[in-house]
């Protein structure tokens, strides 16, 4: 079995889709027969972008004749040149990205679709993607031989909206870094230090952008009582993030809000761990990363129900199905005040994160391969 991946969201993305992608590529090669290989395709017409991890049976295909980007907005257009002309054929092709470019009509063809955010709620999404997106995932659906999605809300939802992807649809769960963890007291209190993060604060990652609902936790955490807590916001500007931006300057506490728009990864494990709380107020996770991580590194979390969220985080966090702001302010004031609350979360949330890992996400996508090889769907 030769599996072509279209590594290109690795290349272009350092998170979310990119970060699947790479993780997903560096586990399956276990998963795979020694007679299996892996191919990972990119473009890198300018000779520079950062190659895959090397394994004993996944070779990297780089493609270097034109921009990957004048490629793309022919494929946006539904033109050629047919992917598999130029990443060569393959028993299975993997798009990781929701979409399924040109190819050929007799090629396997397994697509990952995260979640129907851009559906439930086309008013975060933006327009151009959108746009994009609404014109092509019907004739995608249609296409695929199978769709993995990354939770079992996400699979309800995307045959909600596509009927077509009916007996198709295989929920894989992501797996967590199970090396991010809390780095010791020492390394904490450094980095707290270093980032001016002197006092208690409750804690949120994630890209700036609507989806998020970060207006609402500022408005939240304005409406506590407590007024001992920070609130840090870690995250880059996505899109339409400048009035993100305006309401942490103009919020009543202001002063208490640290909006870190950049971190280092070897910083990432410390900041969750000092947190007392990890707050989410997202409208919708496709599957939620960051409570996951807080988790692991042992800090209580707190999160709407937003998408999968109560899903995949089950009753190892503090989950409120209302947007709700007094109901808000009143549990951050409770879990901050409540250290056994916490510590019970503390304690569930770590052992619920160790349960997501990418061995068992690899191992799973490797069956829907041969699932798909063998006709067995």
């Amino acid at each position: 079995m030769l599996v072509n991946i279209d590594y290109q969201p690795a290349v272009s993305q350092r998170a979310g889709i990119g970060r699947y992608t790479r993780l997903l590529a560096r586990h399956l090669p276990a998963f795979l027969s020694q007679e299996d290989k892996l191919r990972l395709f990119y473009f890198d017409f300018t000779r520079r972008a950062e190659a895959p991890e090397p394994a004993p049976n996944a070779k990297a295909r780089p493609w270097h004749l034109l921009p990957g980007a004048i490629v793309q907005q022919l494929w946006k257009r539904g033109l050629p040149p047919r992917f598999d002309l130029i990443a060569g054929r393959a028993d299975i092709h993997h798009f990781c990205n929701f979409i399924i470019p040109p190819i050929s009509p007799k090629a396997k063809t397994v697509v990952t679709i995260c979640d129907m955010s851009f559906m439930r709620y086309p008013e975060c999404a933006e327009a151009r993607n959108l746009a994009y997106m609404k014109a092509r995932i019907g004739a995608t659906i249609e296409r695929a031989d199978a769709i993995i999605t990354i939770s079992k809300f996400s699979a309800r939802e995307i045959v909600e909206f596509f009927p077509a992807a009916k007996g198709k649809v295989f929920p894989i769960y992501l797996g967590v870094d199970q090396s991010l963890a809390s780095p010791g007291r020492d390394k904490i209190i450094e980095t707290r230090k270093r980032l001016g993060l002197e006092r208690p604060y409750i804690l949120t990652v994630g890209t700036i952008e609507p989806r998020k609902n970060l207006p609402f936790l500022v408005d939240a955490f304005d409406n506590m009582k407590n007024n001992d807590a920070d609130l840090v916001i870690v995250g880059r500007p996505g899109w339409s993030y400048e009035p993100i931006l305006d309401k942490f300057r103009t919020a009543k506490k202001a002063a208490h809000i640290h909006h870190l728009a950049t971190i280092d990864d070897a910083d990432l494990s410390a900041i969750y761990a000092g947190a007392e709380l990890y707050a989410t107020t997202s409208l919708y996770e496709g599957f939620g990363f960051t409570p996951l991580e807080a988790m692991l590194c042992g800090t209580p979390v707190i999160s709407s129900a937003g998408g999968s969220l109560e899903e995949v985080l089950s009753n190892s966090a503090f989950v409120l199905r209302r947007f709700d702001l007094d109901i808000w302010s009143r549990s951050l004031d409770g879990l901050l005040s409540d250290k056994r609350i916490r510590g019970d979360l503390r304690r569930q949330g770590f052992s619920r994160a160790r349960k997501f890992r990418w061995e068992e996400t690899a191992r799973q996508t490797a069956e829907v391969y041969r699932k798909v090889l063998e006709g067995s769907l």
